[in-house]
């Protein structure tokens, strides 16, 4: 785009503005000066101004010029929201004017929001039906429902367009779910051309499920605003033709916004303190009995908060090589007001390795919310530049508390900067940052993931890029997500070494900052890495739900006086093995003999079957394959290992070395 012929205006009268309140804050607060975006584009046309009488004056904030910072990503939207907590009935109202930078070339005339909040209106909802009610582990307390009505919706000339939304459910039809919104414009809008529209909304927070609400004096406030759906361009996670990616909220389904800046103003009662995205313009302010804060936020593709009167809070400058400064804030339940030493440690070994494996940590902030007991629906839960760990259950938690941390921060890198699409590709997310979790979990704490048993929860195979409502049977969604995923990324690193999967995952990381990648991309980047094709593999447990089936056939023996001058017996064994899966190279099978003599061999994978045909003076007593279970793509195990039939005399023997094998194999299946 073109530079704008005010920018240097902008930017003068910006810190003049700062100068007058206080600008220093933005230096101290570790936020570096730039410059809002490198163009501004046309507004579109709206159609002729209506006679006078019937211009609604608006109360929303006007839209002022955004703090300057150096433009990270293409800001597609810009919201500058007002919100008042109604503590005594957990309402939200709330104004907001969100501007939408056409990204494409074909003229648009219709814009789609995300209602997030209305997922929860009833038990009829998408999100109600396929959840059953219960989201990791908590439910929908009785009664508990929310919802947001949308009060108002004008053009930023004034013009009403009430009556020009609708609700659409392309999901699934469910005329009763209304989480996504059309707005039908009065003009269209040509690519590089920018609209402005003003809302007013109201929103009646549930009691805490699925990532949201109320718990007793505690607020979780995420995905609470109307939020523009993504517009991807042609070329956007490989998309043939430009338009929108339009998904109504499901059971098992997270998010996907664009980037963008937020400028977002707080009311609350005068007792509660706010944890927001991003940092405080100024102090908090008592206006009556009411606390006023204002947070901003840019290059992020969302905005959440809390609140509570009973945060007990604590912030603590850091820096390191990859992390210039960032200060980090926790908003601790009071039961754990004396573990913000093992926050902090956890926070600062999260920044401090995340970015050098992937890149810089770019925000000066980073919020950490601990919910009460009661608001655990809310815990373990990543916005941009504020994670929520789990409810505060016990004053002496184990390391979960050290990994929860690490995880929400992980997702500052894999859903906050390489945003991925998690209405369809989760895995992009869920699996990178499980995988970065375990990585960091053994380096610093010593705390290492049994992985042979995380595979045999997977009981049911399926391709990761599925759209996630689309996952089916018991638990399928996240133990591919969250465990077959990792595995995968795991595997890879088996495959390729631990030096080029580093290589990797840094290339992958940087070169889709601030972008919508797909698993295409991904690809590709471990093909230009590792200079091969990986098109098989990804086609087997990529695209499709690939996984190997090891299975001991049969072990036939024969003895046979020995010709040489011992006279003793020789033991032939044929050891037959198969694979009832997907291709799978370098399966290694291991023999034991009767008198504890062992030998590994390898069989390259080619076929559906094949054998080993084994010679020794001792008979064969048993074989397995994949012993150390390094293939953790396998998630049937029981079969790898047959014994072979002896004679009672040496199968006596040899019971205590077998059952001492059986309890190792079958402790495998235990989670």
């Amino acid at each position: 785009m073109k530079p704008h012929s005010l920018r240097y205006t902008l930017i003068f009268a910006a810190l003049a503005v700062l100068t007058l309140l206080g600008g220093g804050i933005w230096f101290l607060s570790g936020h570096s000066p730039a410059v809002w975006t490198a163009s501004a584009p046309k507004e579109a046309k709206s159609p002729a101004v209506l006679p006078q009488q019937q211009i609604v004056q608006s109360t929303l904030p006007e839209i002022t010029p955004p703090p300057v910072s150096e433009v990270l990503s293409q800001r597609v939207v810009e919201y500058h929201m007002d919100v008042q907590l109604l503590a005594d009935t957990g309402t939200l109202t709330a104004s907001e004017t969100v501007t939408w930078i056409h990204p494409g070339k074909n003229p648009v005339q219709e814009l789609y929001f995300h209602l997030y909040p209305n997922a929860f209106a009833s038990g009829n909802t998408t999100f109600m039906k396929e959840s059953g009610g219960t989201l990791r582990g908590d439910s929908m307390p009785a009664g508990g429902y929310g919802s947001l009505t949308l009060t108002d919706l004008r053009t930023s000339e004034g013009i009403s367009l009430m009556q020009r939304t609708q609700y659409v459910q392309p999901d699934d039809g469910n005329v009763n779910d209304k989480t996504l919104l059309k707005v039908h414009l009065p003009q269209p809008v040509n690519g590089g051309e920018s609209v402005t529209l003003k809302l007013q909304f109201e929103v009646k927070l549930p009691k805490i499920f699925a990532r949201m609400g109320t718990a007793g004096n505690f607020v979780m406030a995420g995905q609470w605003f109307p939020k523009l759906s993504v517009y991807e361009p042609a070329g956007t996670r490989g998309a043939q033709e430009e338009g929108w990616n339009l998904h109504q909220y499901h059971g098992t389904s997270e998010f996907y916004s664009d980037f963008g800046i937020y400028n977002v103003t707080i009311s609350v009662p005068s007792d509660y303190k706010v944890a927001a995205t991003g940092f405080p313009v100024k102090n908090a302010r008592l206006v009556q009995d009411r606390k006023i804060y204002q947070f901003y936020a840019d290059d992020v593709h969302d905005f959440a908060w809390a609140a509570s009167p009973d945060f007990v809070v604590a912030e603590k400058a850091f820096s390191a090589p990859q992390v210039p400064g960032v200060k980090i804030k926790l908003y601790l339940d009071p039961l754990h007001k004396d573990l913000q030493e093992r926050y902090f440690q956890a926070a600062e070994a999260a920044l401090t390795a995340f970015s050098k494996w992937y890149g810089p940590y770019p925000y000066s902030t980073l919020s950490i919310v601990v919910p009460p007991e009661s608001g655990n629906g809310a815990g373990g839960m990543e916005y941009p530049t504020l994670i929520t760990a789990f409810g505060a259950a016990e004053a002496s938690p184990g390391t979960s508390l050290e990994r929860t941390v690490i995880h929400e921060i992980g997702h500052q890198y894999f859903y906050g900067m390489v945003a991925s699409n998690e209405f369809e590709e989760a895995w992009l997310d869920e699996s990178f940052t499980s995988y970065a979790e375990d990585r960091l979990m053994e380096q610093e704490y010593g705390v290492a993931s049994s992985l042979p048993l995380q595979s045999s929860l997977v009981s049911s195979s399926q391709p990761l890029n599925l759209e996630t409502w689309k996952y089916t049977g018991d638990d399928a969604y996240t133990r591919n997500v969250y465990i077959r995923g990792k595995l995968v990324l795991r595997d890879i690193e088996r495959l390729a070494g631990a030096k080029s999967m580093d290589a990797i995952l840094a290339a992958y990381t940087r070169k889709y900052r601030f972008k919508h990648p797909s698993t295409a991309d991904f690809q590709k980047i471990v093909e230009k890495v590792t200079k091969q094709s990986w098109q098989t593999y990804f086609d087997q447990y990529v695209y499709s739900g690939g996984a190997p089936d090891f299975t001991v056939d049969d072990i036939r023996l024969t003895a046979k006086r020995d010709g040489g001058n011992g006279a003793g017996i020789q033991y032939d064994a044929v050891v037959e093995v198969s694979n009832k899966g997907s291709h799978y190279g370098d399966v290694p099978v291991k023999f034991i003999f009767s008198d504890g003599y062992s030998v590994q061999q390898y069989w390259n994978g080619e076929g559906k079957t094949t054998s080993f045909e084994l010679s020794y003076k001792a008979p064969l007593v048993s074989a397995e394959i994949d012993p150390g279970h390094s293939i953790l793509l396998e998630s049937k195990h029981l079969n790898n290992f047959r014994m072979a039939e002896l004679e009672h005399t040496t199968l006596s023997r040899w019971t205590l070395s077998a059952t001492t094998l059986l309890e190792t194999l079958l402790g495998t299946l235990v989670w």
